[in-house]
Order: C-alpha cells, then structure tokens, then sequence
C-alpha cells in the first residue's frame, strides 16, 4: 500500500601490511622514539580518487588522512582518521598533535581503554577529533588482535544486521553523474550530492539510468528555507527517501522551520559534533549521521548511539574519504544503526589495506581478529 505523505517520517526507519601501516604518498612522516613497552608510528597518507570529488565545499582529486599505527607484545593495531577542513582541521596538524604526546599514548594502559582514550582525549583537544579517531581505532584493533576476535564481538554485535550501505554521486555534469550511476549498478541504494542550482539536473541525470531509492546530501548548501522547502518537497516526487543536511548548521531554527513544512525526514551531519548537543537536534532534525572522524573514534561513536536513541533519533554511520582501515572500523558498529553510507575506500585508486567488502550493497566484515585488516594486493 502506497504511504500518505504524512505517514512517512512516522514509518521511516533510518533502519577503523606491514609492522607499521605504510603511508603511500605522504606529506610527512614522524619517528617516535619508544618510550615504554609500545611504539607508535603516524603519517599522513595521500588517498587518490576514481573520480574527482566535488560537493558544495570542495573538489579535490585526491585527500589526505592520518594514520596510525601501535605496537606492543608483537602486535600492532591500525587507526585512521580524516581530518574535516569545515571544522578546522587538517592532517599534517593531526599528525604533529599525535607526535606531541607519543609517550603518552605509548605509556597508556590499552586494557583501561577507557581512562586511557579520556586522558588522551584530553591532551589532544576538542579541534583534534580526526587524530583522536586514529589513535583510539589503533588502541581497539590491537585489543581485538590480542584478544582473538573481531570487533563486532568484543562490541556484541552481529555483522549480519547491518543495513545496506549506499554509494555516494559527488556533484559533477550531467553526463558524468549518469556515468557514475551506471558504474554504481551493483548497489541497490544511490546517496546523490546536492547543495547547488543545478540540483534538478543532477536528479534527473541519476534518473535517467535508474529508478532505484535515492537519498541526498545538500552539505548545507541551501540558505533559504523557502528553497530548502520546495527542493525537498520536489526530492520527494523523485523517490527520495531522506535529505542529510538541508541548510547551515547555525541556521537551526531555520531548519526546525523546514522540517515543519516537508514529509521527508531530515538528517544532521555536520549540525552533529558532539554526543551533548544531540538531544537539542531533535527539535529540528530526525536523526543524525555519525562518523567516526567527528566523534573521535569508536568509543565515542557508540555513546552518540546510544544518545541519539535516548532522543528518539534515528542513527546512520557515515564516512570522509578514508581507507579500508577506517570504514572497516566503521563498518564493526553498522549492526548498531538505521542507515549505512560506508563507500569511501571504494572510491579510491590506492587503497594500502583490504578489510570490509561490499556485495550489492551488503557489507562483508573480515572475520580476522581485531579489524581484520590484510594488505592490499
């Protein structure tokens, strides 16, 4: 039976190589000497893309992330996190705020996961969330490796609950958003970049290949609510199932206004930054999308869970451009949300590390202890 408009946000379900991993391309390379029983090695990886990336902030054809690796007892964990220029931050930076406090992560007890990420938290700073995430996905992939299991069991989950993910269309001519969309065949949900005046080209682009479920990121390129209201409305005569971000995210009550006026649910991405302000997002948001580059990491991605469903928000799990080793991280707690956008080591040529796959939109997760991650071929 065909939903009424007015059915349809109360049914919508929005249902982290070698010794040390390698940094192919980097900016900058730091040795940190051993000050304890663990050694810690950090770089800045250039990640190159299929595609030149473009959204309403950027276009680039390549990013960059900093990565991590930690070694103790002959094991060493691997972390990743890519640092959001819209919030400041940048990975050269990253990797010499991790460099400053080496002793103090090489001396941290990895079995007080806890207190040991809290204080490290802490040294690093509010504005150093990407580093945070590389640091804290290395600490629980050498607990995993130790350990002898996944992560998704340490975290007690089943990876077979986690919802399709979808492939991200960054915003480009018609033509090559058509191209793009023939080469996303195999998966079952397309997530289509707006935020321009060109949105309905790039619509009707998409939709003139395929008719199959649609979401969109507008990256707060909308400043008008009327805009916003007209656009989301029309997104969903297109078979649009949510809209992420619709306008800035200082514009709140502009957006709780927009909300008021459409069907479609909306959803906070870069409004969300901290697991405090998530309960004041549900007056104007339906749910919010985590990454694990603006959470800092896997332990506090899975707080933000767990608030957002005290808020009756729904929860996805979203990525920067990354590698396999933080969309595997990633892709360990997908079992815990509604919605999955975790595409982005599949949008880049140069991939160091094999984890997660993805068969017609279904993540397979390595059943390797820790992250599972190999080598890349």
């Amino acid at each position: 039976m065909m939903q009424t408009p007015l059915s349809r946000r109360a049914t919508f379900k929005l249902a982290g190589a070698a010794a040390l991993l390698p940094a192919l391309g980097s900016m900058e390379t730091f040795a940190m000497p051993n000050e304890s029983s663990a050694k810690l090695n950090c770089s800045v990886q250039r990640l190159n893309l299929r595609h030149t990336w473009t959204t309403t902030m950027s276009s680039s054809a390549y990013r960059e992330t900093v990565v991590v690796g930690y070694a103790r007892d002959g094991i060493t964990g691997h972390g990743e996190g890519a640092p959001i220029v819209r919030y400041k931050e940048f990975p050269a930076e990253a990797a010499k705020a991790i460099e400053a406090i080496t002793s103090q992560i090489t001396s941290a007890d990895p079995y007080t996961y806890r207190r040991s990420l809290a204080k490290i938290r802490a040294a690093l700073g509010d504005h150093q969330r990407a580093a945070m995430a590389a640091v804290d996905i290395a600490f629980f992939d050498w607990l995993g490796q130790k350990y002898g299991l996944p992560l998704y069991k340490l975290f007690g989950v089943d990876p077979a609950g986690a919802p399709l993910t979808d492939i991200s269309i960054g915003i480009d001519t018609p033509e090559i958003t058509r191209q793009k969309t023939r080469e996303a065949a195999d998966f079952p949900v397309l997530k289509i970049k707006v935020g321009l005046k060109t949105d309905e080209a790039t619509i009707e682009a998409v939709r003139s290949v395929t008719n199959k479920p649609l979401r969109v990121d507008a990256n707060e390129g909308w400043t008008d609510p009327e805009e916003a209201i007209r656009k989301i409305n029309w997104l969903e005569t297109q078979g649009v199932e949510y809209v992420e971000q619709p306008m800035p995210a200082h514009m709140f009550e502009e957006t709780r206004y927009v909300r008021s006026k459409v069907h479609l649910p909306i959803i906070a991405d870069e409004a969300c930054t901290s697991a405090a302000m998530i309960p004041k997002l549900a007056e104007a948001y339906d749910g919010i999308n985590i990454k694990l580059d603006k959470s800092g990491g896997l332990l506090e991605a899975l707080r933000w869970v767990e608030v957002a469903r005290a808020s009756q928000l729904k929860v996805m799990i979203g990525c920067m451009i990354s590698s396999s080793c933080s969309i595997t991280a990633a892709a360990h707690i997908a079992p815990l949300v509604d919605h999955v956008d975790l595409d982005a080591n599949l949008l880049i040529s140069n991939d160091p590390l094999r984890g997660v796959r993805v068969e017609k939109g279904k993540l397979i997760l390595p059943t390797g202890p820790g992250l599972g991650l190999t080598p890349a071929e």
